[in-house]
Order: C-alpha cells, then structure tokens, then sequence
C-alpha cells in the first residue's frame, strides 16, 4: 500500500470513527437524562419540567417511562382534527359519541354542532363524547382516526407513544411518556387555536342552537401566575394527571404530573415543579455563545489543519447549527458552559464541499448536551501536475 493510500485510508477511518462518535454522544440528552427525584418532593408516580426554548428537561420522576395517559390524550387529538378538519363544520352526534361513558360534554344522539364547540367541549370539559364526535367526523371511525394520531406522533419523532382512543380511557396498548407528551404539548402549542383554547377558563358553546356555558377543569387556571393551559386527566390506570404550560419573563416551561392520588395532591405537585423551574433556572442564549467560543476556537485552529496536495493550503470551517437559540440554564451553571472541539488536522485532498472533519460537544458544568458537526466550507481540489510547474516556474522566473 502505497504512503498517500495509507494516508487516505487513515483519514477515512478517523473521519469515520468520528462521525460514530457524534452519532453516538447526539442521542437526544433528555431521553437519557436521568431522575432528579431528589430535588423536590414530589407525590406524584410521574413528574417532569420541560424548557420550550430548547426541548431540554429540567427535572423529571420517572419521565421516560410508558404510561396511560389519560385525557391528557386529547391534546393529541386536538392537533389532528385542528390540522385535518374545518373549525366552521357542523358535525351530527351518533349513537357511539352519544353513548360514551366517563366524562362528558352531554351530547345526546342526532344533536348538530361545530368542529369548534366540540373542541372547547374536548378540552374545558375533557367531554368524551366530543372526543369521539371528532375522532368519526375526522378519520371515519375511531380506528382510521386513532392511525391519523400514531401517524402525528411519528412525524414527531415519538418512540414511546401509541394511540388506540382519542378520548384516553384506558385501553392495553395505549400510552406515552411524560417527555413525549411534554413534546405534544409543546407542538400543540405552537398552534394559535390550541392555544386559545386551552388558555379559555369559561366559554359558551352552542349545541342544536342552543347556548350552553363550560367551564375549565383546570382549577389552576388563572389562579397560578403565568400559567396558559393545558390540560387535566383521570382514569383508574393513569390517575389523576395534569400538564401545564407556563411562562414568566423568557422561561417558557411544561410541566407534566401523571400517577397523582387526588386532585389535590396534582395541583400541589405541579405548583411544585413551577416554583422550582422558576427559582433554579435562568434563559441564557445559548447559540450566541456557542457561537462565541466555536470563532475564537476557529481562529486558533483553522490554520493548523493541513490539505496534503490540494489548490488550497487552508481549510475553511463552520460549525452545524444549533436547533434552538435559548436554554434554561441552572443560575449557578450560567458561568459554566464551555466547548470542547475534536478535529482532523490532516485532510488528503479531495475535501469535498460540507465534508464532515469533526465535531463540537457543548459542555455544561462538564456535562455533554449537545454535539455538533464542524463541516469543511469550501470543496479543496487535489492539486494537478500543472499546478506545480506553475509553480515552479514561478520561483524559478518572478
């Protein structure tokens, strides 16, 4: 094997090695981050903190663990039938919406009302019947729309939930985590409607003409600063849940409570985690100063790197975004956020145009949360014959 082969073959292999490395260590942190029960007493089986700005959990009991749900499903079934059907439909209850048992908006078979009445109904009431009336008038049937919910949740990435009913009563098979329904609610959320109306504390409604008043089942609403939503929960195998969202200056945070013997105890847990999210952490920008720290590296570095051969002697760098800008950051942490960039300083032309030579972890308090890939800018050439007789006789004659 030739001396430029070995080369070659050398820098593939660490090129190789590191992009394993990357994939490996970019496991999303939240799901491997481990429980913080310690921090605060909390009753509840199931807890978690969500930052909205990062995606990031600041604090959770038993958060990723499969679990029933509850009508906390129903934030779910939200999203499908606010992307899937008209607001301004009128939809006639069948026998099925009409018959449902648990909680319930009162629809009696062959009444007419809106797409939009029923999902106040879904959400302030946590009507069963509703759920249902939406589920057939969306997907045909509950089993054509529960597909349209799983579907949802694989275009968000989710492993850990499966949806069987749009209305969450107990049913094998059905259930998600604390974190992914965090990440429902979060993308929920970015929907003007849902957000109006889990933000709603009382409302009218008007089923067969009739005005009908309903008020939030969520007790914390408006009585806790900050608090926009979302939405509570109860079966035998969930418990009492609740899932929250929050916002006091930047800090915009989920809370997820799943597994809570009384209501009371729910809201104390979730009032809980809020005072905690708000007293521990600070909004930093992140990017921005990840971005800081990769330049002044960058300046130091680029020019080390050596192209065996290529047109160009110098590589030119940048760093792979970061998906988020802001980050709740622990207060005493904020000081403590560095870089610690791994690279290839010896590249064997061709480099192709965002060929990958390396990667950047992003520490906090020496904890690895994120790694970025450090991609080559420009396409480096291998340098031709031509070009050193160019060369040469430049020397030789100038």
């Amino acid at each position: 094997m030739s001396k430029i082969t070995k080369h070659t073959f050398l820098v593939k292999l660490i090129i190789l090695l590191l992009i394993f490395i990357t994939i490996i260590i970019t496991i999303p942190i939240s799901s491997l981050a481990t429980d913080n029960v310690d921090e605060i007493d909390i009753s509840s089986r199931i807890a978690l903190i969500y930052d909205r700005a990062s995606g990031k959990i600041l604090y959770q009991k038993n958060g990723n663990k499969q679990t029933p749900m509850a009508s906390t499903t129903k934030i779910m079934t939200a999203i499908v039938v606010l992307e899937q059907a008209k607001l301004t439909d009128t939809v006639t209850i069948n026998s099925k919406a009409a018959s449902i048992g648990g909680s319930r908006l009162g629809l009696k078979k062959n009444d007419k009302i809106t797409v939009n009445d029923l999902l106040y109904g879904l959400m302030l009431r946590s009507g069963n019947d509703a759920a249902v009336a939406l589920a057939i008038h969306v997907g045909g049937s509950i089993e054509g729309f529960a597909d349209m919910m799983n579907k949802k949740a694989i275009e968000l990435g989710l492993t850990n939930s499966h949806f069987i009913v749009p209305h969450g009563l107990d049913n094998e098979g059905h259930y998600t985590t604390a974190y992914e329904l965090a990440k429902i609610t979060d993308y929920a959320l970015n929907i003007d409607k849902f957000k109006e109306i889990v933000g709603t504390k009382v409302t009218t409604i008007h089923i067969n003409g009739y005005a009908k008043t309903i008020n939030n089942t969520n007790n914390l609403l408006g009585s806790v600063s900050g608090l926009y939503g979302v939405k509570t929960g109860f079966t035998n195998g969930a418990g009492r849940c609740l899932v929250t969202a929050c916002k006091r200056d930047n800090l915009d945070i989920i809370t997820v409570i799943i597994g809570a013997d009384t209501t009371n105890i729910r809201s104390k847990d979730t009032i809980k985690l809020i005072q905690y999210a708000y007293t521990e952490f600070e909004v930093v920008n992140i990017k921005e100063i990840v971005e800081e720290k990769f330049e002044a590296w960058k300046n130091i570095n680029e020019g080390r790197i050596y192209v065996n051969k290529g047109t160009k002697n110098k590589v030119k760098l940048y760093l792979e975004e970061l998906q988020y800008t802001k980050m709740a950051v622990r207060k005493e942490e904020i000081d403590k956020i560095d870089i610690l960039a791994n690279t290839i300083y010896y590249l064997e032309t061709p480099v192709k145009e965002n060929e990958i030579v390396g990667n950047m972890k992003i520490l906090l308090n020496n904890e690895s949360i994120e790694v970025l890939n450090i991609y080559v800018q420009e396409e480096i050439q291998r340098k031709e014959i031509i070009e050193y007789l160019k060369e040469f006789v430049k020397l030789q004659f100038f």
